[in-house]
C-alpha cells in the first residue's frame, strides 16, 4: 500500500531563523506530502517523538547554528533508540563541505546547502523516501 510521504520538518537547537525551513516544508506540501512545521527550539527528542507519533517517512532538519554534527548525530542516535531507523534523515543549511562525508557516514541521507532548490528538494525527497514496507 502506498501513501503520501509524511515529513516531519525541524528547527532543532537554537537558532532562530526558520524562513528556509518554511520555505521547504511549504515547497514539499505543495508537492502534494504531508508536512508537519515543529517550529523553533525543538530538542532532538522532540523531534523524534513528533516523527514517530506522526508516522513520518521522514526527518528535514534545518541547521544554522553550526550545531548539525552534534543535532544530526543526536536524531540519529535517537531514532535508533527507538527502532525508528526507517525514518530517512535529511537536512540542510549552513554545513561546510568538510562535514559532508562525516554526516553521511553517520546516516544522513543527504544534505542541502546554500543555492539548493526547492525543486531538487522535492525531486530527491520524490525518488528517496519511501512510503511502503517492503
Amino acid at each position: 500500500m502506498s501513501a503520501r510521504i509524511r515529513v516531519v520538518v525541524a528547527k532543532p537547537g537554537l537558532d532562530g531563523h526558520d524562513r528556509g525551513a518554511k520555505v521547504v516544508a511549504r515547497a514539499l506540501r505543495d508537492a502534494g506530502m504531508e508536512v508537519i512545521y515543529t517550529g523553533l527550539h525543538q530538542t532532538p527528542e522532540q523531534v523524534v517523538e513528533t516523527a514517530i507519533q506522526e508516522d513520518a517517512h521522514a526527518v528535514g532538519l534545518s541547521v544554522l547554528s553550526g550545531a548539525h554534527m552534534t543535532l544530526f548525530r543526536r536524531v540519529l542516535e535517537l531514532l535508533a533508540e527507538r527502532e525508528a531507523t526507517d525514518i530517512v534523515v535529511f537536512g540542510g543549511g549552513i554545513i561546510p563541505d568538510a562535514d559532508l562525508p562525516e554526516l553521511a557516514q553517520l546516516g544522513v541521507a543527504k544534505v542541502f546547502t546554500p543555492g539548493a532548490t526547492t525543486e531538487s528538494i522535492v525531486d530527491w525527497v520524490r525518488a528517496n523516501v519511501r512510503t511502503t514496507v517492503a
